[in-house]
């Protein structure tokens, strides 16, 4: 593997989109990006990309039969914090009631018991240990 950059996490649509499919299986080739991608480029576009998030730090790679396998730098519950972080600060000022609102508003009442079951239960130990 090479040695892990600083990141940057300015990310393309195409970039997020390679993140997104690394992410979900783990570790992928180049071919494996591509035959997951909605509506691929070329196969060397797909590399140049790739090689792109490894410099920013996003993606690492290790040599196994003459293929680099990519893997994220960031476990998915790093990502999943950071994104969700990002999204929280970018269009619901910080505020995580707004975020729930959007959502229970947006799903329009379809949320499964279990689901809401469980969001109740969140609030209920967060403002036990007044959070």
């Amino acid at each position: 593997m090479r040695k892990k950059q600083q990141k940057d996490s300015t990310l393309s649509r195409r970039e997020r989109e390679i993140m997104d499919i690394v992410y979900r299986v783990g570790e992928a080739t180049v071919n494996d990006v591509l035959e997951a991608m909605t509506a691929p480029p070329s196969y060397s576009a797909v590399r140049s990309t790739m090689n792109i998030l490894e410099t920013k730090g996003h993606l690492a790679h290790r040599n196994e039969a003459n293929r680099y396998i990519y893997l994220p730098t960031l476990d998915r519950d790093a990502a999943r914090q950071s994104a969700l972080d990002h999204v929280l600060n970018t269009f619901f000022d910080g505020s995580a009631a707004d975020a729930v609102t959007a959502l229970l508003e947006e799903r329009g009442g379809r949320l499964k018991r279990q689901e809401l079951e469980r969001i109740s239960k969140l609030i209920r130990q967060a403002r036990r240990e007044g959070r």
